[in-house]
């Protein structure tokens, strides 16, 4: 989950920064990625606001983070695979997990779990006897430092 959330920083969403990570059987990272544009789209040329008309958002530009872990994998098949994100993911999210053959997602929040995207997400999941679990930490903090002296 700390590498989901480190990766969750690289996101230039000034509201959401979210992050995935795919691990295999042996627990290694086989993908990573966070919710931000397609490759080649410039952040500063499309909207990062949420209300508004449609194409003044960035709901209809944006990657999520899940999706993009999956596209940025290291070209393995991802049956089996676990994943780890930020938030529980959104129904078209769990679509391409589905596919993917990832078994099971951990989460650390389910803050949208009443809206129709979610249940649709979760029904998906359950049908598909995707695991899904909430992750439980005794850390609530992790920081790091970039400074020489604290290595």
């Amino acid at each position: 989950m700390g590498v989901a959330l480190l990766s969750a920083k690289r996101s230039k969403d000034p509201n959401t920064q979210v992050g995935a990570c795919i691990v295999n059987a042996k627990n290694k990272i086989v993908g990573a990625g966070y919710n931000g544009l397609p490759t080649g789209c410039d952040d500063n040329d499309f909207p990062w606001g949420k209300k508004g008309e449609f194409l003044d958002t960035k709901y209809p530009f944006v990657c999520h983070a899940e999706l993009n872990a999956i596209l940025n994998n290291i070209g393995m098949d991802l049956h089996g695979c676990r994943i780890y994100t930020a938030l529980f993911p959104c129904n078209e999210c769990a679509k391409a997990i589905i596919q993917a053959g990832i078994n099971e997602v951990v989460y650390l929040s389910d803050k949208y779990h009443a809206t129709d995207s979610f249940i649709a997400s979760k029904m998906m999941l359950d049908k598909a006897g995707v695991i899904c679990r909430k992750v439980e930490s005794t850390v609530e903090r992790l920081e790091l430092s970039f400074k020489e002296g604290d290595v």
